[in-house]
């Protein structure tokens, strides 16, 4: 079963951080990401950076469309308005199916605010205590939503359609 996870920084630096952490956690096979991104809200800004990480995202990566929807719903569609947010239900719903509700949107909503930063992870195979213990010390706060398996081939499923028309950058 995989595990959706938001760890949230109290700096808008504090998500890049920790990506290095998690790259040398996942070389020592500590965990397993299958796909990431960040969020990085400079205080003075309208709007927070987003981005995948495709170089840390593996076989089963859920891909642009996942990651630019979710943060839609977060952070955009408050600010188009109530016409434009009131279209969004099929979208939202889609989300509800995979085990992202409307309190987890919410939640992310209300904490990832300017000056802070966030790091989405879809991750298996942690080896809880190392990876807490890589991280001690720092001020993060997790935020974690389980999707079971189920949910998890169900994500890919809406998504997938949209993934394989984007075009994918060449290596």
């Amino acid at each position: 079963m995989a595990t959706l996870t938001v760890w949230k920084f109290p700096t808008a630096g504090g998500a890049q951080a920790a990506v290095a952490t998690l790259k040398d956690l996942q070389r020592q096979e500590l965990i397993q990401i299958h796909d990431a991104a960040t969020v990085t809200w400079v205080e003075g800004r309208k709007k927070p950076k987003t981005e995948q990480l495709r170089n840390m995202a593996g076989a089963g990566a859920l891909g642009g469309a996942f990651w630019g929807m979710l943060f839609g719903l977060i952070f955009f569609v408050p600010l188009l308005g109530m016409a434009i947010g009131a279209g969004m239900g099929a979208l939202t719903g889609s989300m509800t199916d995979v085990g992202i509700d409307d309190a987890f949107i919410k939640r992310m909503r209300d904490e990832i605010q300017p000056g802070t930063s966030a790091l989405f992870l879809l991750t298996t195979g942690a080896v809880v205590d190392k990876v807490r213990a890589a991280f001690e010390g720092q001020d993060i706060v997790l935020v974690e939503s389980n999707l079971s398996g189920e949910e998890e081939d169900r994500l890919r499923e809406v998504f997938a359609e949209e993934d394989e028309r984007t075009p994918q950058p060449t290596s």
